[in-house]
């Protein structure tokens, strides 16, 4: 995630970076508050944190930041395409720039120790935030990571969402206070937030960890029912790998896919065009 979060101090020459204080104290601090969901618990309150689960998270990251915007396994109408990465950009996971670059260089270099920003091959606990607590300056500088993601850098309104995504939380935060006092608050950003960071960092992790090949690659992807089913289908990672533009990752029957669902609806209402298949 770009800081406030970014580290201060320089890389060193080896494939992990310096301890980042700043974004621990960010991401501890965003766990710590979310604890206070013990003491503010209502149905209501965690129906909100779930449905901002599956909206922020299923339409904003895994539809739009992934597979709209990192693969272009699907075009839908310009306005469309910037409310939908103004959604993504809400899940707290960074800009739309960045995200797209680091998932980019992710695929053209799996499991690479160094050139890979989550590689799997570090272990599972660098796979999923270490690379977050440690974070390398070619991932992480603007002005290196832009290059991954030309496309979407050319464009001044996701050049904005890059520098003020952490803002969003404000309008955010004043709604579901005034739609529900501070339990909604507490749920709907905190709650929501940490449940939906380590769901997403799973697929960095497990699923390069646990589960089955339908198909022969040359990383470690695999495809794991579970974390699939917390991730709105993004946990058929190995598909994924396989054929990384196919907008589709669940190919069995039983590999459900509920953002493919969502691409489905989007192309009946005549949104989405160019489905990659």
């Amino acid at each position: 995630m770009r800081s406030a979060l970014t580290a201060a101090k320089p890389e060193r020459d080896s494939a992990r970076a310096d301890f980042s204080w700043t974004n621990a104290g960010f991401f501890g601090s965003i766990h710590a508050l979310a604890l206070l969901g013990l003491w503010t618990f209502s149905w209501q309150a965690l129906g909100v944190a779930v449905f901002l689960h599956w909206l922020l998270g299923g339409i904003g990251i895994c539809l739009t930041y992934h597979r709209l915007l990192t693969h272009r396994s699907l075009k839908v109408p310009r306005w469309l395409e910037y409310i939908l990465a103004t959604i993504g950009a809400m899940a707290l996971q960074g800009g739309p720039i960045f995200w797209v670059a680091g998932h980019r260089v992710h695929h053209a270099y799996t499991e690479d120790e160094v050139r890979d920003p989550y590689a799997a091959s570090r272990g599972f606990w660098w796979s999923h935030m270490g690379w977050l607590l440690h974070p390398k300056k070619q991932f992480f500088d603007y002005e290196l990571y832009k290059k991954y993601a030309p496309d979407l850098e050319r464009q001044a309104y996701y050049r904005w969402l890059d520098r003020n995504f952490l803002m969003l939380q404000v309008p955010l935060g004043i709604l579901l206070f005034l739609a529900g006092g501070w339990s909604f608050v507490i749920y709907g950003i905190f709650v929501r937030s940490v449940v939906l960071w380590h769901t997403t960092w799973l697929i960095n992790s497990a699923t390069h960890w646990k589960g089955y090949q339908n198909f022969p690659v040359e990383d470690g992807s695999r495809n794991l029912w579970w974390a699939a089913l917390l991730t709105y289908g993004e946990g058929w990672h190995n598909n994924h790998h396989a054929r990384p533009r196919v907008a589709k990752a669940g190919l069995r029957w039983w590999e459900v896919d509920m953002t493919w669902w969502a691409i489905v609806g989007l192309k009946r209402l005549g949104l989405a065009k160019r489905v990659v298949r």
